[in-house]
């Protein structure tokens, strides 16, 4: 099949999926909704940018989400179906498609802040994801409210579902896969602990809890314990004692 015409190297088919439209759109691939062809099962194909294919640690980190999520097998997790190269050699994986929202689009529709009630359920099911992918020896490293989907489900609490996304820097103790370079950061500055702030390789489970405590603090007071640049932020988890959850959220 013929490559779109946007310049972006993908074929309108990959495998036995049609690619229906643009999802999103990151700094080291893009992910498309795309239809099976024969049996019309929806997925979301996530397609590593070209320049990244030949680079053996982005596509250490591109296998490591694939392996991840399958590793953990959690229904707070996007299930992975597949991982695989077009003739043209783009990587891609396929991914389970889901309808929702992230949890940085809803704190931004209510306002920037969420009911205790919800903040408690919600964090519930984020809590259980991760323990889950403790239990294999699996650290998330980069929990955020980008990363979080909430998907409607009848059967969930409020109505909604937690999935958890991106496993595409987790540290992966089973097999002899974890080899992050000390000194290396690993995250997002506003969300990491003091010890990932110092190197990637210092991530352990703990490093994730106090991420969901960071998004826990957010969710509640209308902002992270710490704000400004990177460098303000690495020194305020370093060595500043966070405001009082109290003085910004009095009701809680």
């Amino acid at each position: 099949m013929a490559v779109s015409q946007e310049g972006t190297g993908l074929e309108q088919t990959i495998g036995n999926y049609t690619i229906l439209r643009l999802l999103g759109k990151g700094g080291m691939g893009s992910v498309y909704e795309a239809r099976h062809n024969m049996i019309e099962r929806r997925a979301a194909i996530k397609v590593l940018h070209q320049e990244f294919c030949e680079d053996p640690d982005v596509l250490k980190r591109f296998m490591n989400e694939a392996r991840a999520v399958n590793i953990i097998g959690h229904p707070g997790l996007i299930g992975v179906s597949e991982f695989g190269q077009t003739p043209e050699g783009a990587r891609y994986i396929v991914m389970e498609y889901v309808d929702g929202i992230t949890l940085r689009e809803k704190i931004h529709r209510a306002g920037g802040r969420l009911p205790l009630d919800q903040v408690i359920k919600l964090s519930r099911q984020i809590a259980s994801t991760l323990a889950a992918a403790h239990a294999k020896q699996i650290v998330h490293r980069d929990l955020k409210p980008v990363n979080i989907m909430l998907v409607a489900e009848e059967e969930g609490e409020q109505g909604e579902r937690v999935k958890v996304l991106d496993f595409g820097i987790a540290k992966l103790n089973t097999e002899g896969m974890s080899q992050t370079k000390s000194g290396v950061m690993m995250g997002t500055p506003a969300y990491m602990s003091p010890e990932q702030c110092r190197s990637g390789r210092n991530a352990v489970d703990r490093s994730d809890v106090y991420a969901l405590g960071i998004i826990m603090y957010e969710l509640l007071a209308g902002q992270t314990p710490f704000v400004g640049g990177p460098a303000a932020l690495l020194a305020g988890h370093l060595a500043m004692e966070p405001p009082a959850l109290t003085s910004l959220a009095p009701n809680v």
